[in-house]
């Protein structure tokens, strides 16, 4: 299958200090992918780096048959701030923005794709509630409606089942594949090596430089999840300034 995404040589950093450094590698188009490694890993930082938040510090990444309007981002729930007071269809309508001119109202065909987002995400009858209103779950779920509205090529997600339950998770990862099935290309930051295993074909071990990445039963094993936890603790906090010229670091896929 071709790239959707190319990694060349990619490094990522803070105040010259890397938090991803040195990544080769490449996303096929319609990957279902998750990116995975330990806390301070760069996980978050290489996927707000492909959704254009955080700049290239070194390297580049290259976009095959994808422009920035292609791209859908949902962000760590951390992030994002509830007290805004509109209702949750107008919230998933927002998704529309790359269709609307400036702020005028949503038409008639995009409040019925929004209102059917909603009902596909499980949240029906919800459409006038307001934000803060919403359990984390329900919030959730609002937030993979406007995804949803948005019919991106590429989708990433960060952390999307943090402080979810059960029921939720499971209604959320049921949209994830059928992304997938659609040919969408769906990259998500996780933590849980089996619910990776078990819903994600591909996966990226990192530490902040690159452990493993290929298929995620293959990543997943104990040798390579060892190397990772001792490569992040053996890197100490306060890292020295990025050397430009220092591109000892190799993939290794599997």
């Amino acid at each position: 299958m071709s790239a959707a995404i190319k990694l060349h040589d990619l490094t990522v950093a803070y105040n010259r200090r890397p938090a991803v450094h040195h990544i080769k590698g490449e996303f096929v188009s319609g990957v279902l992918a998750a990116i995975t490694g330990p806390n301070g890993a760069g996980k978050s930082t290489l996927l707000k780096a492909i959704a254009g938040i955080l700049p290239v510090f070194e390297g580049s990444i290259e976009f095959c048959g994808i422009t920035r309007k292609d791209i859908a981002y949902l962000p760590q729930a951390a992030d994002l701030q509830r007290d805004f007071p509109i209702s949750v269809l107008q919230m998933v309508a927002s998704g529309f923005w790359h269709e609307r001119n400036g702020f005028q109202g949503i038409t008639r065909i995009q409040k019925e794709k929004a209102i059917n987002a909603l009902q596909i995400v499980g949240l029906h009858g919800f459409e006038s509630r307001t934000l803060d209103s919403l359990s984390a779950g329900q919030f959730q779920r609002a937030l993979f409606a406007r995804v949803c509205v948005q019919d991106a090529k590429l989708i990433l997600l960060d952390e999307p089942f943090t402080a979810v339950d059960s029921t939720t998770t499971d209604a959320l990862l049921s949209v994830i594949k059928q992304w997938h099935k659609e040919g969408r290309t769906v990259i998500c930051v996780l933590h849980d090596f089996e619910q990776i295993k078990a819903n994600f074909t591909d996966c990226l071990l990192l530490a902040r430089e690159c452990i493993a990445w290929g298929k995620s039963h293959e990543v997943l094993q104990p040798e390579y999840l060892f190397n990772a936890r001792f490569f992040r603790e053996a890197t100490p906090q306060d890292l020295a300034t990025c050397d430009l010229h220092d591109h000892s670091a190799e993939t290794t896929h599997v």
